[in-house]
């Protein structure tokens, strides 16, 4: 049975190793949690998901070093200009984050109030069309072998889960879609930000935006900040969020946009963002004349692992997701094209 975390009752909490080393029908019974975690929500919480503990928690040492580098060092491994190569360091509000918005006029705008992280991309070591940049290894020793051994274990994950979802949908699994293993690591940091800059947006983090691949899975520290948009909330306004409070030992898995798609809209690729923390910090201990003290939110580091399709891959609606009472949603798409029109928004 699908149980939930005490803080969250909208995102179901599986223990995804008893699909992994379970018996067939607690496989099914995994799938059908996870199915119906993606139809209600789009997110679901997974704990005992095969990436150990250690190595998580490796990863956030490795991440924090790196960002605690000279920014002229970070310079060294450059995200480049444009979104076609998305690998390497991008600097504090180089991108930022839309959602569905192409017009460069309305992107210069959205500009206008940059996203204050930093983020360093990888992906699959064997991937030529868009080959990883690398630090010189004198300036941070052992960080690429790590990072490539890290991707490994997440894209191991995601071939599970692609195993998993199309059990749920009884269809053919949809892994050898993604045999190419096209994937993106990417560490992200948010430095400290006085609160009423987020809350007054004047600065961002991350605004409100879907994933446009297939699968995302997210690890996080524990300083919060994440928020998802209740799908039963009717209109776009603030009061439909929801905080996602960090989940010990348990990775969150969402839905991207081609997964959508490819299941004609019974799963939900969900809005989500990254605004102020619920626990800020405070700066200082107050001014002489009692003035109230600064809300500080608190540095954030997190590890997204993006999963997309082979660049080929025809997305459509798969069989047993179009009826006559589920018509055709969407126009067939290849990934690449639809990866690439998200991306070109992402940066000026």
């Amino acid at each position: 049975m699908t149980t939930s975390t005490p803080t969250t009752p909208a995102i179901p909490l599986v223990d995804y190793g008893k699909y992994l080393h379970g018996s067939e029908a607690e496989q099914k019974e995994v799938a059908a949690q996870i199915d119906e975690a993606f139809r209600n929500v789009g997110f679901v919480y997974l704990t005992n998901h095969g990436v150990p503990q250690e190595r998580v928690d490796e990863c956030f040492e490795w991440s924090a070093k790196f960002f605690a580098l000279p920014t002229s060092t970070k310079l060294l491994a450059p995200h480049p200009p444009g979104s076609t190569h998305h690998r390497g360091y991008s600097g504090l509000g180089q991108e930022k984050v839309s959602q569905n918005v192409f017009d460069e006029e309305q992107l210069s705008k959205l500009r206008a109030v940059p996203d204050v992280k930093e983020s360093y991309e990888s992906g699959n070591p064997t991937d030529d069309s868009q080959p990883n940049i690398w630090l010189p290894e004198d300036k941070l020793p052992g960080f690429r072998a790590f990072m490539e051994s890290f991707f490994e274990d997440c894209a191991t994950l995601i071939h599970h889960l692609l195993h998993t979802l199309s059990l749920a949908l009884r269809v053919p699994s949809l892994s050898p879609t993604h045999a190419h293993s096209l994937f993106q690591l990417r560490l992200l940091h948010y430095p400290a930000l006085p609160a009423r800059l987020l809350r007054s947006h004047a600065k961002a983090r991350i605004g409100a935006h879907s994933d446009f691949g297939t699968l995302t899975l997210l690890f996080q520290d524990g300083v919060g900040g994440l928020e998802i948009r209740d799908p039963r909330c009717a209109g776009s306004g603030e009061e439909g969020f929801r905080p996602v409070p960090p989940v010990e030992r348990a990775v969150l898995l969402n839905v991207g946009d081609l997964m959508e798609r490819w299941s004609n809209g019974r799963w939900r690729s969900t809005l989500h963002r990254v605004g102020a923390p619920p626990v800020p910090m405070r700066e200082g201990a107050g001014g002489p004349d009692g003035e109230e003290e600064e809300e500080v939110c608190r540095p954030r580091y997190s590890v997204p692992f993006f999963a997309t399709a082979d660049r080929d891959a025809v997305v459509e609606a798969l069989p047993g997701c179009v009826d006559e009472e589920h018509p055709r949603l969407y126009e067939p798409v290849t990934a690449w094209e639809y990866v690439q029109m998200r991306m070109a928004a992402l940066y000026s």
